[in-house]
């Protein structure tokens, strides 16, 4: 259009695409000078982002609990706190944004807090001397000492008690002396020696279970075959054939008369043993199922594959009700149980994830592990299990998976765990040597190394599953030397010639 100047002349007319490019050359003289510069900082967005990355990254470790020394001193002391509030080195750490001192303003880091969790707390408790241990939570937290102070609470307190809030809690009263943390002494477990060792597989041996009647129990191996054997001879009673690559889990049930069976052929079968006969196939799993669990309760069964999905079928129906997606590579391992979780996985991605059967959703992801886990077993006894994995292994509480304690030092990819109700753990790993645990303390009360069968490559030494029996009196595993080898608890062993050689050095109870 036109645009008419206040003396009349036409001002030119110019192509959009000429005024176009003038007016990016302008702003491109206009601005060349702050060229690359880079943008001022942001305080606030900038405290926004730190204070997130703070909570997201270091969540875990922002505030190191303390040690709660004051737990039998709080009745000695009169004061008007609840419980042990009044031990003035009772530092509280990660309730509220306290500030360090009076007129300190909250920094980005103090103004991210959070509450550290139960079990954290119980694990890390033990963790620090208690001197470091209180510098680093005053570091983030004011003790109640100062907090007394700066409101300036007149409180009455015993002539030891003042001191100590006038350093601060920073100095040691003769009269307040600490006690060492102490460490439950681990139960006595007899040693468990070699009973016997079963061959007849032509191939790896990859999966055992044993028969509700702990009459019989049923291995799977990777001569596609899958073998029913005498558990009190050790002779061979059946073998299955049907699978067309190695039978990676095997399960009896104990609601019906039925063997589950899963492997790398993707095929899961359901076979009657009143007739030795498949009855039913599940189909689904798009690669190599892993392994597979019954649920103790319902007519449902879990498998678990290298598509990274685990599937919960209806037995009797063959429909897959469930498809548990979320693990990001194979899933290795599914447990199940009666109470909830109901079902849990640990997979190759390094979590573990326990479900929510009705849902078929996630309740909780468990990623402390930093290498593939491999294996899981739930305590009989207690609401607790363990998850094994090269790193270390790992025991958690339910229903959340808070976490209770590392057990470090079978340093191999561990391919299996059990337990029995006495509190023997045991890990079997994939170089052959097998590791007894006092479930409760995690002493390393055995280790074991078992000679591969004669005519056998040592490298051929490798543990893929290990079960109890139902009496628990018997360990069997199952080898890469083609045999199974069944363990029973050395007799003639006592405590005076077998002493618990226990050295707590456990102390330093890590986290991750």
């Amino acid at each position: 259009g036109f645009c008419f100047r206040p003396h009349g002349r036409d001002v030119q007319k110019h192509s959009v695409h000429t005024l176009v490019f003038r007016s990016l050359k302008r702003t491109h003289d206009m601005f060349v000078s702050d060229h690359a510069k880079p943008i001022a900082l942001d305080d606030g967005s900038h405290k926004v982002k730190m204070g997130v990355k703070l909570k997201t990254e270091y969540g875990a470790v922002l505030h190191m609990p303390v040690l709660k020394e004051g737990k039998d001193r709080v009745s000695q002391l009169p004061g008007t706190m609840e419980g042990h509030q009044n031990d003035p080195e009772y530092l509280i750490t990660g309730t509220h944004a306290y500030p360090s001192g009076p007129g300190v303003t909250l920094t980005a880091d103090t103004k991210v807090h959070r509450n550290p969790s139960e079990g954290g707390v119980h694990s890390m408790a033990l963790a620090l001397p208690p001197s470091q241990a209180r510098l680093d939570a005053s570091r983030t937290a004011a003790s109640i000492g100062d907090i007394q102070r700066h409101a300036g609470a007149e409180r009455s307190h015993p002539q030891s008690t003042a001191v100590s809030l006038m350093e601060g809690g920073s100095t040691r009263n003769s009269t307040l002396m600490r006690k060492a943390p102490t460490m439950p002494k681990p139960q006595w477990h007899p040693p468990w020696k070699l009973f016997r060792v079963i061959s007849g597989h032509l191939g790896w041996v990859r999966s055992i279970a044993v028969e509700p009647g702990n009459q019989w129990f049923v291995t799977g191996s990777a001569d596609r075959t899958i073998k029913i054997w005498d558990l009190a001879s050790g002779k061979l009673k059946l073998s299955l054939t049907g699978h067309i690559s190695t039978v990676r889990g095997v399960a009896v049930s104990s609601r019906s008369p039925y063997l589950f069976s899963c492997g790398e052929d993707k095929q899961v079968k359901c076979w009657d043993l009143e007739y030795n006969k498949v009855i039913r196939h599940y189909h689904g799993h798009l690669s190599a199922v892993y392994d597979l669990d019954l649920h103790p309760t319902i007519d449902v069964l879990v498998t678990c594959s290298r598509d990274a999905t685990a599937r919960v079928w209806d037995i009797r129906t063959k429909a897959n009700v469930h498809t548990l997606t979320g693990h990001t590579n194979t899933v290795a391992t599914v447990r199940c149980q009666a109470a909830e979780p109901q079902i849990i996985t640990g997979s190759h991605d390094s979590t573990i994830r326990l479900w929510d059967l009705i849902a078929g959703k996630t309740r909780a992801t468990l990623t402390n592990h930093k290498k593939s886990v491999r294996t899981l077993v739930m305590h009989p006894r207690q609401y607790t299990f363990a998850s094994g994995s090269a790193d270390n292994i790992k025991q958690w509480m339910f229903p959340d998976g808070s976490f209770i304690q590392n057990l470090s030092g079978h340093n191999a990819i561990i391919n299996t765990l059990a337990v029995n109700s006495d509190g023997v753990l045991v890990s079997g790993a994939d170089n052959g040597t097998i590791h007894m645990w006092d479930w409760r303390t995690g002493y390393n009360f055995q280790r074991i190394h078992a000679a591969v069968q004669p005519g056998s490559l040592d490298s051929e030494s490798g543990i893929f599953a290990c079960v109890f029996d139902h009496s628990e009196s018997r360990l069997i595993t199952a080898e890469a030397d083609k045999t199974i080898k069944v363990y029973k608890e050395d007799d003639t062993a006592t405590e005076e010639s077998h002493p618990v050689n226990w050295k707590p050095e456990i102390l330093k109870r890590k986290r991750f």
